[in-house]
């Protein structure tokens, strides 16, 4: 897929174009690696919106399952460090946000770019851990950044959990295997109205119902809770 691909980036009004591509990609590759992707909706975007869609981050499966999952045209937000794999890293840097999390003027220039893409009709992808985390970790703390862009354009946040990633194709050697891979797409969370004051209350939102499923799909696991004081939310 190749040379449709390089043509399908030369101009960012193909991105849609780019983004079909790249679902069909990702479905060889799950599917080829004996990954059985099961996907339940509690809701589904509506075409021509824009939302910001989160995820729990467990695995070097989660860009392929987070494209299959989603129909909508989504940008992801992603580190920058990234952009230098080979190949992957050629596609990666001309259609994603890349963020260099140490620069405060990259995170500002990340806000730019995704109010540049929303304005064209996309949503925004991120995944608030910031990072995979350690393998013992089953859910680390949230950043603020994906609900400061949610809050700042009024669009809704869309929760996913991913519930076998980690233990389907983790960043561990020798370990994984093929398997069954649940995702579970759960009610928006709404922000209109909301202010960036309401930052943190909506990040523990989101990583709660998160939180919530990841112990329905693994009842045996333990993910800390967050609890933020007046202090915190202030």
């Amino acid at each position: 897929m190749f040379p449709i691909l390089v043509v399908s980036i030369l101009k960012e009004s193909w991105y849609p174009f780019f983004f079909r591509l790249a679902r069909i990609w990702s479905k060889f590759i799950l599917i080829g690696m004996g990954f059985a992707y099961k996907i339940k909706r509690d809701q589904k975007p509506e075409k021509g919106k824009s939302y910001m869609f989160v995820a729990n981050h467990t695995s070097m499966a989660d860009i392929m399952l987070m494209l299959v999952s989603v129909k909508s045209p989504f940008v992801f937000v992603g580190k920058a460090e990234l952009a230098k794999i080979p190949l992957f890293g050629f596609f990666y840097k001309r259609t994603c946000i890349l963020v260099d999390r140490s620069s405060a003027k990259s995170r500002h220039a990340v806000f730019l770019r995704a109010q540049k893409r929303l304005k064209s009709g996309l949503s925004i992808c991120i995944f608030p851990e910031g990072g995979v985390p350690e393998e013992h970790i089953e859910l680390d703390t949230f950043k603020d950044g994906a609900f400061r862009l949610a809050i700042n354009h009024q669009i809704p946040i869309v929760p996913i959990t991913f519930g076998d990633n980690k233990k389907r194709l983790s960043y561990t050697f020798f370990s994984g295997g093929p398997g069954r891979m649940r995702v579970k797409i759960h009610k928006f969370i709404p922000t209109a109205g909301l202010t960036i004051e309401d930052t943190k209350v909506l990040n523990a939102q989101t990583r709660e119902v998160i939180s919530n499923q990841l112990q329905l799909f693994n009842p045996n696991s333990k993910v800390s809770q967050v609890v933020f004081d007046s202090a915190t939310l202030d």
